[in-house]
């Protein structure tokens, strides 16, 4: 199974007993050394990793893994998109894909704080799916074709700021720094067997609040791909959040929110586990400029 992680900001190789191999350093420089170089020529990747020799390498250090694509262009989201989650919340069955964004600006790496927000913020568990070649009105019968990898994400979602308003707000509601945690690393999805039925899952401080397969998406992987990209180019390194199984805080009786010390863990069967504990809001006037960068 080929993972690839983004260890300190630089892509690597995760290997037999979680050892890593710098990507750069053992091509040669052909591919990275950032993740994003390595999806853009992912074909040439691809077929070079299947015969790279990988002895040696490094211990990882799970401390030092970042997003595993921390600048994608494109960040698409899709609300919805199993059942139980819309009757959950009340919602009919979207006779289409419910689409927004996520910015970038809110992706954090797999293990870092989530900062919390005044107002009322929820859990979302996701598959979500690495474009790894340019797609525009691809047929969904080819949409695997168009995908490198998959990984895990969490939607964090502030309910009120998602609400507000006669229309909803959803993509800023979901983008407060740290919303977007996403890793533990790439799965390149030719690798996973099973792709179209994926057991995925979430907990809050060790209790299962989510659990599915993606088998139960309303729009499957190619079918988002073919109903995305009929309308906007998908380049490589783009991320599509594919949509949250029932179970999140804002469909319990009575509703149950994030607070400080909260860990959630997600994990993806094939994929991994990632692990976020919840901090404090941050106060906005103690921000420094560099912490309004993009995070890892």
């Amino acid at each position: 199974m080929l993972r690839i992680a983004n260890l300190d900001g630089r892509a690597v190789l995760v290997g037999p007993g979680s050892r890593v191999f710098d990507i750069a350093t053992r091509s040669g420089g052909r591919f990275g050394p950032g993740p994003r170089h390595v999806l853009e020529h992912w074909a040439e990747f691809r077929a070079w990793s299947g015969a790279a020799e990988l002895s040696g390498g490094e211990p990882l250090d799970p401390a030092r893994l970042r997003a595993p694509v921390e600048n994608p262009r494109q960040v698409f989201a899709v609300g919805m998109n199993y059942a139980g989650h819309a009757a959950e919340v009340g919602a009919p069955i979207p006779p289409v894909p419910s689409v927004f964004t996520k910015y970038r600006s809110c992706l954090t790496g797999p293990f870092c704080p989530v900062e919390l927000v005044d107002g009322r913020c929820d859990w979302e568990v996701e598959v979500v799916v690495v474009i790894g070649a340019y797609a525009h009105r691809v047929p969904a019968e080819r949409g695997w074709e168009h995908v490198a990898a998959l990984t895990i994400g969490q939607d964090i979602s502030e309910r009120e700021l998602q609400t507000a308003g006669a229309s909803p707000q959803f993509s800023l509601g979901k983008s407060f720094p740290t919303f977007g945690p996403l890793g533990p690393w790439l799965v390149a999805a030719d690798s996973l067997p099973q792709r179209d039925s994926l057991e995925l899952g979430c907990s809050l401080n060790g209790e299962p609040v989510q659990h599915a397969t993606t088998a139960d998406l309303i729009f499957p992987v190619p079918e988002l791909v073919a109903r995305l990209s009929a309308t906007v180019p998908l380049l490589p390194g783009d991320l599509i959040f594919t949509g949250t199984p029932s179970g999140v805080g804002a469909g319990r009786t009575p509703p149950r929110f994030l607070r400080p010390g909260d860990v959630v863990e997600s994990w993806v069967d094939g994929i991994g586990r990632m692990r976020n504990v919840c901090s404090a809001p941050v106060v906005p006037d103690s921000l420094e400029p560099e912490e309004l960068e993009l995070r890892g």
